[in-house]
């Protein structure tokens, strides 16, 4: 099982980008999913979760207002609108389906991650 994640780039600051995460089957219709974000040095941290069905969502406060996270089950997809993309949003991304339906806020709660995409946000 693989999660794909792309749609980083290059933008500047107050700009936007959506990340999409796609998986390799059919599986996550009944996990929750999440966003990650990493800078080089720092620890991998939480960006946004949606449980199974879309019902709940959950944003870091960094990014809250800014991004929105939603999941098309039909297609395996998860995605993140990124507005109003500030300089400190810089970092690779990662997508991750969790172990449970909810909304889970950690990283030990996922046991799949993908491979990441990088966003980087120019002043």
């Amino acid at each position: 099982v693989q999660l794909q994640a792309s749609g980083g780039g290059l933008v500047q600051a107050g700009g936007s980008l959506r990340l999409s995460c796609t998986a390799s089957r059919r599986m996550f219709s009944n996990n929750g999913m999440g966003w990650f974000r990493q800078t080089p040095g720092k620890e991998r941290e939480f960006v946004s979760a949606i449980s199974w069905n879309g019902g709940s969502t959950s944003y870091a406060d960094s990014v809250k207002g800014r991004f929105t996270i939603s999941r098309d089950n039909a297609k395996s997809a998860l995605y993140i609108q990124m507005n109003s993309l500030k300089p400190e949003d810089t970092a690779v991304y990662y997508c991750a389906a969790a172990r449970a339906a909810g909304l889970r806020f950690t990283q030990r709660d996922y046991n799949y991650w993908g491979q990441g995409t990088l966003v980087t946000v120019s002043s």
